[in-house]
């Protein structure tokens, strides 16, 4: 099961890379260069009388990548920061906002997952979900623009021992924040879970 389970992730990791950047790269066809288009925002415009009215993640996420994914439906999660959950024909979800974007490779872990505390959450990325970051600016914390949407890499120096050792995001059991690190691992094997891997499936 935690084979079948492993490959289910490799395979469904791969794919979304693929397929995100290929929407990104058409996308820019219309729009142009990404590292030009509207910054992707936290949280929620506000109406007349200052209450939160629509996402900003929403907005940004119609316009850029709505037209050039396939997807089974897609909706604003009640968080305040107003992410915006689509759902893939795979069975895939990709949770996207200003912080990162958040790809659950079954779409069952986020329901799943969906209320519990953060803490809860975080305690099983790595496994049930991994963290990428939209690349497209010129920023050094994000390792330079251009790039659309890559693992998350913030601080990182590039080596594999940093990906395993960070306390803070590192690819190990016990970090302070999420395992942000374990998809940049993971790419890093070629989209395959290293042998080697910290987390159990």
């Amino acid at each position: 099961m935690a084979n079948h389970r492993k490959q289910v992730v490799e395979t469904r990791l791969a794919k979304f890379y693929s397929t995100i950047n290929q929407a990104i790269k058409t996308a820019e066809a219309d729009y142009g260069d990404a590292n030009q288009w509207d910054r992707l925002e936290y949280g929620f415009n506000e109406d007349e009388d200052g209450n939160p009215a629509t996402s900003k993640a929403l907005a940004w996420f119609e316009k850029y990548l709505k037209p050039y994914l396939k997807y089974t439906k897609y909706e604003v999660d009640n968080n305040s920061e107003g992410q915006v959950a689509t759902y893939f024909p795979d069975g895939s979800l990709m949770l996207i906002s200003a912080n990162s974007i958040i790809f659950y490779p079954s779409a069952k872990d986020y329901e799943l997952l969906d209320g519990d505390t953060v803490v809860r959450r975080k305690s099983v990325s790595g496994t049930k979900y991994f963290t990428f970051q939209l690349s497209v600016r010129e920023n050094s914390c994000y390792g330079g623009g251009g790039k659309g949407v890559e693992p998350y890499k913030c601080s990182w120096d590039g080596t594999k021992e940093m990906l395993l050792t960070n306390n803070s995001i590192g690819c190990k059991k016990e970090v302070s924040n999420e395992r942000a690190y374990c998809t940049a691992l993971i790419q890093m094997n070629g989209w395959k879970i290293p042998k080697d891997y910290p987390l159990r499936f």
